[in-house]
């Protein structure tokens, strides 16, 4: 019996013994008058198990059809046996035409073995506030992953997500998490948005210098941009910090892994143009209101030729005497310089581009320069017993013949 039906029993024992009224067991029961006195006849016909529900062990009315039960489960291992209840839920409405709630196709996956539940993981680190405006803080990270599922090379996404709104204002898929996809995706950012206010990202080497040079600290090509865009760089302390972008990537590795696979996208062309479109949903369904209204992205005052420079990779060469420098273990000749004696000796930035382009610049102005050809290595040093054995003029060694009285057996003696 259940808790409710032995303090059923409880009153019928005691109406039948005449130490309650019909009236007072109604009140403690929240029964009316009229039901209290059919439990009790069918306590006095039944005995104990009168007051025992008589829709135990019978189907719910409010079941789900059999024949639909068993359509949901074939349709979700044909096509979504790998999705969660929730997502697999919205492709069965969508595709399908068939309206579950989440629990209940929940239950189903649970029972059929497709799903397992997972347990709710301690929260140790205290909830930060989001920040109250759209562009005050974009948190990035690299998600490495198996997008293609096999179909395709592995590769990373690179995602931009703002703090207040949780929308993912950029996203760009790159072979490997480096400063040249980092790069792309902040251009990106930049195109749509406009220039926030700080970026927040992880101590990875790309934004953080591990040179321990306490005097002068060393800057990465990353922190280098961000300066000259004036956008301020805050490094997490721990992947909780900027959990706001490692679950959107958790949420990413599971929904856009299977949209990708639906789409029939295998190489990182398509799925980059594919991104745009499938943002516009996932931001629909998962962004926020912030609590300010107001966008604090500031416009971007650079021209096109500068926001290139600023957004490759450059590094500072010294000009010799020859008007040359020395990169990547080539020689380049500066060409025409306009203050060719002052040119001597200066320092030039080299600009790398994403596509391996390189330019020149001195003062922010492009120099013409070639490549000049490699010097030919110098023949080998000859060693002294080298050039003794050439030098070596001597006839070769005689030998004697096999039958040579040199060659012939001893005779002993007598």
């Amino acid at each position: 019996m259940t808790v409710s039906e032995r303090d059923r029993l409880r009153v019928m024992q005691a109406l039948d013994e005449r130490r309650m009224r019909q009236r007072q067991a109604a009140e403690e029961l929240d029964l009316t008058v009229r039901q209290v006195k059919r439990l009790l006849a069918r306590y006095r016909r039944e005995g104990d198990g009168g007051v025992v529900s008589r829709r135990r062990g019978r189907p719910s009315n409010r079941r789900l059809a059999p024949a639909t039960r068993d359509q949901a489960l074939e349709w979700v291992r044909s096509h979504y046996a790998d999705f969660g209840p929730t997502l697999a839920c919205e492709k069965l409405r969508q595709k399908h035409d068939l309206h579950l709630s989440v629990e209940s196709l929940r239950q189903l996956m649970i029972g059929a073995g497709l799903w397992t539940p997972r347990r709710e993981r301690v929260r140790i680190h205290a909830p930060r506030d989001r920040r109250p405006c759209f562009g005050e803080l974009i948190q990035i990270d690299g998600s490495p992953h198996d997008w293609f599922e096999g179909r395709g090379p592995r590769c990373t996404l690179i995602v931009f997500i703002d703090d207040a709104t949780s929308w993912i204002t950029a996203a760009h898929f790159a072979p490997v998490e480096a400063t040249t996809a980092y790069f792309a995706t902040l251009q990106q950012h930049l195109a749509a948005r406009g220039r926030p206010t700080a970026l927040y990202s992880d101590r990875h080497s790309i934004f953080r210098c591990t040179a321990q040079e306490p005097r002068e600290p060393g800057q990465t090509q990353f922190e280098r941009a961000l300066e000259g865009l004036e956008i301020q760089h805050i490094a997490a302390t721990s992947p909780q910090a900027k959990g706001r972008v490692e679950r959107a990537n958790r949420t990413l590795q599971d929904r856009l892994v299977k949209a990708l696979r639906l789409a029939g996208i295998d190489d990182l062309e398509a799925a980059n143009r594919f991104l745009p479109g499938y943002l516009a949903e996932h931001n629909q369904q998962f962004a926020v209101t912030p609590a300010d209204p107001r966008d604090v992205h500031r416009p971007v005052v650079h021209t096109s030729c500068e926001l290139d420079t600023l957004l490759c990779r450059q590094y500072s060469r010294q000009v010799d005497h020859a008007l040359c420098i020395q990169f990547e273990n080539q020689r380049y000749q500066i060409e025409r310089p306009t203050h060719r004696r002052r040119m001597a000796h200066c320092d030039v930035t080299v600009v790398k581009a994403a596509d391996d382009t390189l330019r020149i610049q001195y003062h922010g102005k492009d120099l013409p320069f070639r490549l000049l050809k490699a010097r030919p290595e110098p023949p080998p040093v000859a060693s002294r017993k080298t050039l003794d054995q050439a030098l070596d003029t001597s006839p070769a060694a005689h030998k004697p013949a096999s039958d040579h009285p040199w060659r012939r057996p001893a005779v002993p003696r007598a």
